[in-house]
């Protein structure tokens, strides 16, 4: 595996992580436990290595829509803790992340299949 794979699966899992503890720990102020920390390490090191496979595989296109959908989802976990609430904050903000980012990975590899297959047609029709 290119030795530049592994550093993008890296920092992609690191900052996820980070960012997990980040919104848990420091903006909602609970104090996190062992299995907290596994769980993130987990969610994280998943990130990371779909991140890096898709890159391996020259996947370009669905790297960057499950980098865009990775976004989105972070950028709804902090908006949840910030601006709900009524109690479900948290619970909200973490399926969130999860649920955004499962689909952003089934529709990146959705529309990297569609473009494969539409470059094969091409190349049939020549």
């Amino acid at each position: 595996m290119d030795s530049k794979l592994w550093k993008i699966g890296f920092f992609t899992g690191l900052t996820s992580f980070v960012l997990l503890i980040l919104g848990i720990r420091t903006i909602l102020g609970t104090e996190l436990t062992f299995k907290n920390y596994l769980a993130f390490g987990v969610f994280s090191l998943t990130v990371g290595i779909i991140a890096a496979v898709m890159l391996f595989y020259n996947m370009k296109i669905a790297y960057r829509v499950f980098m865009v959908a990775l976004v989105l989802a972070f950028a709804e976990f902090f908006r949840s803790f910030l601006m709900n609430t009524d109690g479900f904050g948290d619970v909200i903000g973490v399926l969130s992340l999860y649920m955004i980012t499962s689909f952003g990975f089934g529709v990146a590899i959705i529309v990297q299949f569609i473009v494969i297959a539409i470059r094969k047609m091409k190349g049939k029709e020549s």
